[in-house]
């Protein structure tokens, strides 16, 4: 596994992230969320909503990972989208 999944593991098991379609949509608005991992399986609509969501709050989005990856490292099962809640955490897994 690689080192950006490690630390993506790491912040699940410190609370510092969310997941889910509608969670991570709503946390955007608040201004809650400082980076963004998205399925590069998701479905067109959940990129579309998310990509189109992000770019107007300005939150970065990675799309190196698939949904398997993700859920793999976060702990749980069928995880299209995952968003960092920690200022911190996001300027590490941004390197």
């Amino acid at each position: 596994m690689d080192k950006i999944l490690n630390n993506l593991g790491l912040c699940a098991k410190s609370r510092n992230l969310i997941s889910g379609e509608e969670l991570v949509v709503e946390s955007i608005k608040k201004n809650k969320v400082f980076y963004i991992f998205l399925a590069n399986n998701a479905s067109d609509n959940t990129k579309k909503k998310i990509n189109d969501k992000a770019k107007f709050y300005n939150v970065l989005v990675n799309m190196d990972y698939s949904s398997e990856e993700l859920s793999h490292a976060i702990g749980l099962t069928n995880r299209m989208v995952v968003g960092i809640t920690n200022e911190g955490f996001a300027k590490i897994l941004k390197k």
